[in-house]
């Protein structure tokens, strides 16, 4: 085969039948609301943490037991009790990874409300501050203004410079 006919066939081959490039991805991809699956993950261990399903789950086992034990009919996992244990690993197996999805977003929130509190506190801090400065101002600016008492003993003593000089001034004439 000549160069130039092998050449053609290279051309003429699609970029998928080709060797020298890569293949694209084709991959199946499952597309999914995140928030939904963690508000759903949030309320499912909310929901493991209560009191009811404790109780639910405690009579589940205790009903699942004694028809397995007692009625001999209706025995569809017997002894070992193999099928409960594996509606308890199943049930391990999903709950544990939706009860960590909850933690990571409290854990989300919680960095947020620290931010939030922190940027809180800085702006808080910066206020004092200014308020501080303003307040020492005012404080200064009062110590420069004129009392009532400063202004009595001033007019106080005026008076009585002027009341020394028309006595002067009567005892020349």
């Amino acid at each position: 085969m000549s160069e130039k006919s092998a050449s053609a066939a290279a051309r003429s081959l699609s970029d998928r039948q080709r060797l020298d490039t890569p293949r694209g991805t084709r991959r199946f991809r499952v597309t999914y609301d995140v928030e939904a699956v963690g508000r759903a993950s949030e309320n499912f261990a909310r929901f493991l943490g209560t009191g009811r399903y404790l109780m639910i789950q405690t009579v589940v086992v205790i009903v699942w037991i004694i028809i397995n034990v007692f009625a001999v009919r209706l025995q569809w996992d017997p002894y070992p009790f193999i099928l409960l244990n594996l509606a308890f690993s199943t049930q391990a197996a999903y709950a544990a990874p939706l009860i960590l999805l909850a933690q990571n977003r409290q854990e989300n929130r919680d960095r947020v409300s620290l931010e939030e509190d922190r940027s809180r506190a800085e702006q808080t801090k910066a206020d004092t501050e200014f308020l501080a400065r303003e307040l020492a101002a005012l404080r200064i600016a009062i110590g420069e203004v004129a009392t009532r008492d400063y202004l009595r003993r001033e007019l106080d003593e005026i008076k009585s410079l002027l009341g020394d000089e028309e006595d002067t001034r009567t005892r020349r004439k």
